[in-house]
């Protein structure tokens, strides 16, 4: 345990920390906390490459910012763009030490499917999964690496319009099959963050690399954008209990890399510790977890250039 808490910032976090010669790939860059975490990251002196929907977007993002910072195109629900952002990075001569899955969206509104596969799903956790895997060959010739995931507290909360249904991820009805419930539909993607980087620590032991989650709290972002007007003056009225993003970034920042957490894998975090839950939940269901590896890998089909076995 440390003396971080929810107030604590992603500066205060990387205080005195020199990340010259890293690396870092943080995907949705340009608002919120994932923009702040980038800014972070460049300013204790890392090379980040920041990911946007478009490259005008991502460009937008990095101008102006101090330190060394790449803007990169990538749209986690084309897997076509995810290829060519890998693609990108290795055209670049770079290999990632650190990447933070940050980007991820909410559903407002009714079923949307992208290549028959539920939106949100995709966006959160499958996009991830092909980008995370198709880095990993060059990742591990390096022998060190850290993967972040940023999840939520709805992967495992109950009694909240955000949470995971009873059997925890709905595998007959990520297609759409079943029930379009938008609370459970994001929690479920949420809780695919954390079993993917659960798997994959296992996959990853000996390897030199890790992988951990986290929830960042409960963060004033504009990720409610597209939500409906009565949902967004409801997240107005409820903003002073909000994080900042400087606030909501600092988890992330804070595993991605503290020197403590260097062999530490397979973890959920929260407020820069280790998140008590107290109630029962999938967070450690390696059964699940590693069926909802082999149903991603039939998913991702050619785009995923490794087995990931």
């Amino acid at each position: 345990m440390n003396n971080y808490t929810k107030f604590s910032t992603a500066e205060e976090v990387t205080e005195g920390l020199d990340l010259s010669g890293q690396v870092a790939l943080v995907t949705g860059c340009t608002a919120g906390i994932g923009l702040e975490t980038m800014r972070v990251l460049a300013l204790r002196g890392a090379h980040v490459l920041g990911t946007g929907r478009t490259i005008e977007k991502a460009q937008k993002a990095c101008d102006g910012m101090p330190g060394k910072l790449t803007p990169l195109e990538l749209e986690l629900t084309d897997l076509d763009s995810v290829n060519t952002s890998v693609a990108a990075i290795s055209s670049l001569g770079l290999t990632p030490n650190i990447v933070i899955c940050n980007a991820g969206m909410m559903p407002f509104g009714d079923l949307e499917l992208v290549s028959g596969i539920e939106k949100v799903f995709f966006s959160n956790f499958l996009g991830h999964f092909v980008l995370v895997n198709n880095l990993l060959p060059s990742m591990l010739k390096q022998e060190t690496g850290r993967f972040v995931h940023v999840s939520s507290d709805s992967a495992y909360k109950k009694d909240s319009s955000k949470q995971v249904s009873s059997i925890g991820i709905d595998f007959l009805n990520l297609r759409g099959e079943g029930n379009f419930n938008p609370g459970e539909i994001y929690a479920q993607s949420k809780l695919a963050n954390a079993l993917f980087s659960l798997e994959l620590s296992h996959r990853l032991q000996g390897t030199g690399l890790t992988s951990n989650a986290l929830h960042p709290g409960s963060i004033l972002t504009n990720i409610t954008h597209s939500a409906p007007e009565s949902v967004r003056k409801q997240v107005e009225e409820w903003a002073h209990r909000l994080r900042t993003p400087a606030q909501g970034a600092a988890t992330q920042v804070y595993v991605a890399t503290s020197p403590d957490l260097h062999d530490v894998s397979g973890g959920f975090f929260e407020n820069c510790n280790p998140a008590i839950v107290p109630q029962p939940n999938f967070l450690d269901d390696k059964a699940m977890a590693e069926k909802l590896w082999e149903v991603a890998e039939e998913m991702a089909g050619r785009h995923l250039t490794i087995s990931g076995e």
